[in-house]
């Protein structure tokens, strides 16, 4: 698997995979863990504890001050799976990391069938270092 952690830390959680990128600047509701843009295919979803599957972000460098307060409050995914890397994700994981000492591992798949193949996984482990990454299936 050609996998490449952008913020390191494990995680385990029910998997969940959107259709299109979200923002978290104005998509996501850092309070209550959901999703407000009423635009996105899963507007209402909630996002705490998933192991999220996304292919990338959208939009403003601000969505990751929304990500790192969802983090300290307890509302963000356990991990996000992307496909093509994002600054602004990594950037507001790394901050609570950082911060808060909460991780929220950050995992780019460069191999789209794989991303495809965990996305469909019902649960996951997600172990994220400086130079491996372990992911898991779990029953």
């Amino acid at each position: 698997m050609s996998a490449r952690g952008l913020v390191s830390g494990k995680a385990v959680g029910t998997v969940l995979k959107l259709d299109d990128p979200l923002s978290f600047w104005g998509g996501f509701d850092s309070a209550g863990g959901k999703v407000i843009d009423r635009f996105h295919p899963q507007h209402g979803a909630c996002l705490s504890g998933a192991i999220l599957f996304m292919e990338r972000g959208r939009g403003s460098s601000s969505g990751a001050s929304v990500l790192a307060e969802a983090i300290r409050l307890g509302t963000a995914p356990a991990a996000i799976i992307l496909l093509q890397e994002d600054a602004i994700i990594a950037t507001g994981a790394l901050v609570a990391q950082m911060l808060y000492g909460i991780d929220c591992p950050v995992v780019v798949i460069k191999d789209q069938a794989e991303w495809q193949r965990l996305s469909a996984l019902p649960r996951l482990a997600v172990e994220a270092g400086a130079d491996v990454v372990f992911l898991t299936p779990q029953a």
